[in-house]
């Protein structure tokens, strides 16, 4: 468990915090190119870190994320219009860049002092890789190379992307995520006369091989920590052999999940960016490193069955009123996740069909702290053992990077590529012990992308 000050450390997110500043110091995923789509469409608004924001392509193609007002009468600029290169105040027309200058104050007269240089709002670089536009928002002399994951360097066709709301904590949701054991038992499912228990997430979901693994509930994880974080294998009894899942997680909230036993040849993973320290946007990726993905892969993908949820795009209002554009998933508090009790008896262990929402409805009903921080887990009561190492490690390096930065030591990790490197991987095998399977399979966790034609 963690103490109350701990807890809080972890959580709080705001500007000035020392968890939000260590955000500050990543590259961060803001909102999907969908979303901004061609240019001179419509803003979107964003809150990121606690920060209200809107995002727009201009005329030319580049996007900006921007302070949401106007720096004049304090008007919301998602009510403006996007043209010719600038988002423009609808109030009184003064215009700003993606850079977050103000180009024109209209309604300033002729012969009066230019005040253009004094008034431009707060802009933060972008960019965009991975059908994701990327934010830095942190110290201008602090800003650090654009580090990739292995999705973002693949071709056009390679990879998809998507993002919704998750009304937890940033760190809810990531910790679901570096959680190998509970996938033997909320994950799943049954054969059609509800006796034969088989893993879609072992067996890699719409890219395994139909194989079906089943017993094994308690895996044995092993850990060894990165420049970046961390990486884990979970191991699993499998008739005489093992089932070995590596997972990767990136600080401060990247994690890669492995897919189906064999050679790399897709991945995926998530990023759990918080809106402030209640929501959550949560950002899915799949890649494939052998080929284009195929429409069915994409049809399946876009179902629900594994990751993204089904969703449609939408708005929601924060409980402060602030209302931010994001896509909503169809299974939600209000109506119990679709829960079917016969489904849970026959059919899946949750009786919530999809991982993802099956995922959201333990974690964002989970113990709260209380009603005015219903998103943030009061982890004061909780009792981890031994598979929850990985939840563990992750807390307590986050924590110590935190503390660092507070006291003026920067995150070495953000300059470290070689941190972004990394593949998730699953193999079955002989081999008993974490650090000879790493000696034999360790390359495959890895990757080199190859140097891109001139």
């Amino acid at each position: 468990m963690l103490r109350k000050d701990q807890n809080e450390v972890l959580s709080r997110v705001g500007a000035g915090t020392p968890m939000g500043e260590l955000f500050r110091r990543f590259w961060l995923p803001a909102v999907t190119a969908e979303q901004v789509g061609a240019p001179d469409s419509a803003p979107v608004r964003l809150r990121i870190l606690g920060e209200d924001l809107v995002g727009f392509r201009d005329t030319k193609g580049r996007v900006g994320i921007v302070r949401a007002y106007c720096s004049h009468r304090l008007a919301p600029l998602f009510y403006g219009r996007n043209e010719q290169c600038g988002i423009r105040c609808p109030y009184h027309g003064w215009k700003f860049d993606v850079a977050g200058n103000c180009l024109e104050t209209p309604n300033v007269p002729a012969g009066a002092p230019d005040i253009r240089k004094n008034v431009g709002i707060t802009a933060y670089p972008t960019h965009e890789a991975g059908g994701v536009v990327w934010v830095y928002m942190g110290p201008k002399d602090k800003r650090p190379v654009f580090r990739a994951l292995e999705y973002t360097q693949v071709p056009e066709g390679q990879y998809f992307s998507a993002s919704w709301l998750q009304r937890t904590n940033w760190s809810q949701g990531m910790e679901g995520e570096i959680d190998s054991s509970h996938i033997s038992w909320l994950h799943k499912d049954f054969d059609s006369q509800g006796e034969q228990a088989r893993h879609p997430v072992l067996a890699g979901g719409v890219s395994g091989t139909g194989n079906e693994y089943t017993g094994d509930g308690a895996p044995v994880l092993e850990l060894r920590e990165t420049p970046s974080g961390f990486t884990y294998g979970a191991r699993r009894d499998l008739n005489g052999q093992y089932l070995w899942r590596v997972t990767q997680w990136v600080a401060p909230m990247f994690s890669l999940i492995p897919r189906a036993p064999g050679a790399f040849v897709w991945g995926g993973g998530r990023a759990w960016v918080p809106i402030d320290d209640n929501h959550t946007t949560v950002f899915t990726f799949g890649y494939r490193v052998d080929r284009p993905f195929t429409a069915e892969e994409i049809q399946v993908y876009e179902s629900g069955a594994l990751f993204p949820p089904r969703m449609r795009p939408g708005v929601y209002r924060l409980p402060d009123g602030y209302v931010i554009d994001t896509y909503l998933p169809q299974a939600n508090q209000e109506n119990d996740y679709q829960i079917d009790r016969q489904l849970q008896r026959t059919g899946n262990y949750s009786g919530i069909w999809g991982i993802h929402d099956q995922d959201r409805s333990l974690a964002e009903n989970s113990k709260s702290i209380g009603q005015s921080d219903a998103g943030i887990i009061d982890r004061t009561l909780e009792h981890l053992v031994s598979s929850d190492r990985p939840v563990a490690t992750a807390r307590r390096t986050l924590l110590r990077m935190a503390e660092e930065l507070q006291a003026g030591i920067e995150p070495a990790c953000v300059s470290e590529g070689s941190g972004f490197a990394v593949r998730a991987i699953s193999q079955i095998c002989a081999i008993p012990r974490f650090d000879d399977f790493l000696a034999r399979y360790g390359d495959e966790a890895r990757y080199q992308h190859p140097a891109r034609p001139k």
